[in-house]
Order: structure tokens, then sequence, then C-alpha cells
């Protein structure tokens, strides 16, 4: 599975981005996935995950401001991104689980290479 990630951009405090993430090859939506942002200096952390069944979890710090969403016909996640904030400026990674021998617990996950997200005035 290859996934494709939208390009990122530079937006004030308080503006939207919408980041997408197309996968392409069998098995989008099998098991959970996710988008992860690494800022400067910082450890890569997990921003908000979907499971198979469509639930999702965000990280307290964006709680309320973004949104995951999945569109399974195009193969593609999205992360809406409002109400941003100057340490939202990271690398955003996109990641899909692949179900393997039949279970998600040995399932096969994949990245995309990252967009960069810089959020200043």
């Amino acid at each position: 599975m290859e996934l494709v990630q939208s390009e990122g951009g530079s937006v004030q405090p308080g503006g939207s981005l919408n980041l997408s993430c197309a996968a392409s090859g069998y098995g989008f939506g099998t098991c959970g996935m996710g988008w992860c942002r690494q800022a400067p200096g910082k450890k890569r952390e997990i921003v908000a995950t979907m499971g198979p069944d469509g639930t999702t979890k965000y990280a307290d710090s964006v709680k309320g401001r973004f949104l995951v969403s999945r569109d399974n016909n195009q193969n593609t996640l999205y992360l809406q991104m409002d109400t941003l904030k100057t340490e939202d400026t990271a690398t955003y990674y996109c990641a899909v689980r692949v179900i393997n021998e039949g279970d998600c617990n040995y399932g096969l996950d994949y990245w995309g290479k990252g967009t960069l997200v810089t959020i200043s005035s």
C-alpha cells in the first residue's frame, strides 16, 4: 500500500487546513488509521485515530479543533484542522494499518511521507 499525502501549508493562528492521505492498494479500512505529528525537537505524537468501525479518538491538545474522517470509496483519510495554534506547527504523517493473517494485531502499518504545517503570524 502507498500513502500519498496532500501538501501542508502555512496559515495564521486561528486559520484552518485540511490534509488528505490517499491510499492505493488493498486493505484500506480493514484496521485502524490515523494521523501523527512531529514538531521540531519533539517526539512524534498521535493526533487522531479512526478505528475500522469509524470510532475516533483525539489527543487532548486537538479535541474540538481537529476532525478525522475517511472516504472508503476514494480510499482517502482526511484531517480537518480548525482554530490552528502556533503549537500545531509540525510535520504531519498519516498511517494506515492493513489486516494481516486475518487479525489487525498482526496488521501491517503504512506511513505517508509527511507534510509540513506551519502556523505563524
